[in-house]
C-alpha cells in the first residue's frame, strides 16, 4: 500500500517509505553496512552499467538515505535526490557536477558565509570563477552570463540578509539562456517549494531545519527533473559527452530510460564515489526523524519569530529589524510571493551600539544558545561580524547584509515569554 498526498504534513511522514520488508517495521531502519550481496554475476553487471538502480556500496548509496532522499524529493516536488555529508557538499556538488576549470557561475550576492567563501575562493582555486551579482535586478544575471556559464545560484532566505531572492524572475533569465537555477533552500524548507517557481536544482542543509534538533549534519541536492540538459547541450558538455570516469557514458543518453536524471545520477556515480561525501545512515535516520515534524515545527518558529521581531522594532537600542515580514517594497513583495505560512524563522537587528554592544548583548542570554547554527528547535544567537563572516572582508560583509552591530538570531520553539524575556536582559547589557 503506498500513500499518495500532495500536502506537506502527509508527504513527510509517509513518501518513500511504508514498512521493512524483513520485518514490517513501521520506522525506517538503520541500515549500518558498509556492503550489500549481489543475487548473481548478472544482478551486479547491471547495477554497475546502470541498467538497474540498486545498492552496491554505502559511499554511494544506502537504504536509509533513500528513504530520506525519496522523502525530501517528494517534499519539494522534484524527482530525485542525492543525501551528502553537508550542506556545504551539497553546495560544492551542485556546482561541480556541471562546472569544471575555465566555466563560470554568476551568484546572488546574498549569502551564508561559508558558501561566499567557497565561491570567492575555493572555487577559485580549481578554476571555476564565480559572478557575484545583487539580486534585486535580476537582469543583472543576464548581463554576467555568458557562453561559459554553467548556473545561476542563490538562496530562498538568504542568510542573514533575509531578503527573499527573485526565483521566478531569476529562472526566467535562466530559461532563455539556458542557464539553470540552483536554489539553497536551507532556511525556507517547509515554506517555499523552489520548483514551482522555476527552479532547475535545490541544494541545502538538513543540518538546520530539516534536522531540527541540532544533532547531525548533513545536505541534500534535489534534481527537479525539468531541466533540459540535453536541449542545452553545448553548455553542458559534462553532461553530454562521454564520461571516461565511467565508461564514456554519456549521461543524458544512458539513464534515459530511467527517467530525467541525468543530473542527480551524474552527481552520484561520479562526484560522490571518488569524492566520497557520504551521508551516514544514522544520520539519515535522525534526519527522517526531524522531517517528520518539520511543517508543525516551522509554524511555531514562525509565529514565534514574528513577535520576536515585533517587539526589537520596539526597543530603543535597535537600530533596525531585518525581518521579512516587516520589510516593505520589493522585498516584502517577494516574500509575500515566494513564502506560504510565514515569513522563517530567522530574525536579523542592528545594534546602535555596534560591533562592541553586539558582543555584549551575546554575553548577556542566557536561555538563547550562542553557537553557529540555525534551525534548532532551541533559540539560537550570533553576532556574525565577529564569527561565522570574520573571514570576510568589511566590504564582502557589508554586501551579505552583516553591520559591525548586526545580530542573528534563530528563534526557536520555547515560550514567547521566556525568549522575549532573555531578549531584554541581553539588550539590557548592550
Amino acid at each position: 500500500m503506498t500513500v499518495s498526498s500532495t500536502h506537506a504534513e502527509t508527504i513527510v511522514l509517509h513518501a518513500g517509505f511504508r514498512k521493512d520488508p524483513a520485518t514490517n517495521a513501521v520506522a525506517v531502519p538503520i541500515y549500518q553496512t558498509t556492503s550489500y550481496q549481489f543475487d548473481s554475476a548478472d544482478h551486479a553487471a547491471n547495477l554497475f552499467a546502470l541498467k538497474e538502480l540498486g545498492n552496491i556500496y554505502t559511499r554511494i548509496m544506502n537504504p536509509t538515505c533513500d528513504v530520506l532522499e525519496k522523502r525530501l524529493a517528494a517534499l519539494e516536488g522534484g524527482v530525485a535526490a542525492l543525501a551528502v555529508s553537508s550542506g556545504q557538499s551539497a553546495s560544492m556538488m551542485a556546482i561541480h557536477n556541471i562546472a569544471q576549470a575555465g566555466d563560470n557561475v554568476v551568484s546572488s550576492t546574498d549569502l551564508y558565509g561559508g558558501t561566499w567563501n567557497l565561491f570567492g575562493n575555493t572555487l577559485k582555486t580549481m578554476g571555476i570563477e564565480t559572478r557575484f551579482v545583487d539580486p534585486k535586478d535580476p537582469q543583472a544575471f543576464a548581463r554576467a552570463t555568458d557562453d561559459k556559464t554553467r548556473a545561476y545560484y542563490a538562496e530562498t532566505l538568504p542568510n542573514p540578509k533575509l531578503e527573499v531572492f527573485p526565483i521566478r524572475e531569476v529562472a526566467e533569465v535562466g530559461k532563455k539562456l539556458g542557464v539553470p537555477l540552483i536554489m539553497d533552500n536551507t532556511a525556507a524548507h517547509g515554506l517555499c517549494r523552489p520548483f514551482d517557481h522555476g527552479a532547475a536544482i535545490i541544494a541545502s542543509s538538513c543540518t538546520k531545519y530539516i534536522g531540527g534538533h541540532g544533532n547531525s549534519i548533513g545536505g541534500i541536492i534535489i534534481d527537479s527533473g525539468k531541466f533540459d540538459w540535453e536541449g542545452n547541450a553545448k553548455r553542458f558538455p559534462l553532461l553530454n559527452t562521454p564520461d571516461p570516469s565511467y565508461h564514456g557514458a554519456v549521461w543524458t543518453q544512458a539513464v534515459k530510460p530511467l527517467g530525467p536524471i541525468a543530473y542527480i545520477i551524474k552527481a552520484r556515480v561520479t562526484l560522490l564515489r571518488d569524492q566520497g561525501q557520504a551521508m551516514s545512515p544514522f544520520n539519515a535516520f535522525l534526519f527522517l526523524t526531524g522531517l517528520e515534524t518539520l511543517p508543525l515545527r516551522m509554524e511555531r518558529h514562525c509565529q514565534n519569530a514574528a513577535k520576536v521581531a515585533e517587539f526589537l522594532s520596539k526597543h530603543p537600542k535597535v537600530a533596525r529589524v531585518i525581518y521579512p515580514g516587516q520589510m516593505s517594497g520589493e522585498a516584502r513583495r517577494r516574500a509575500d510571493a515566494y513564502l506560504k505560512g510565514g515569513y522563517g524563522g530567522l530574525v536579523g537587528f542592528e545594534l546602535k551600539s555596534g560591533y562592541d554592544g553586539g558582543k555584549k548583548f551575546i554575553n548577556a542570554l542566557g536561555l538563547f544558545y550562542h553557537l553557529a547554527n540555525i534551525g534548532d528547535s532551541r533559540s539560537l544567537a550570533i553576532h556574525n561580524a565577529s564569527t561565522t563572516h570574520s573571514q570576510l572582508s568589511a566590504e564582502e560583509q557589508l554586501a551579505t547584509g552583516v553591520t559591525p552591530g548586526y545580530v542573528r538570531l534563530s528563534v526557536g520553539l520555547e515560550h514567547i515569554d521566556d525568549i522575549i524575556a532573555d531578549l531584554k536582559k541581553g539588550l539590557d547589557a548592550a
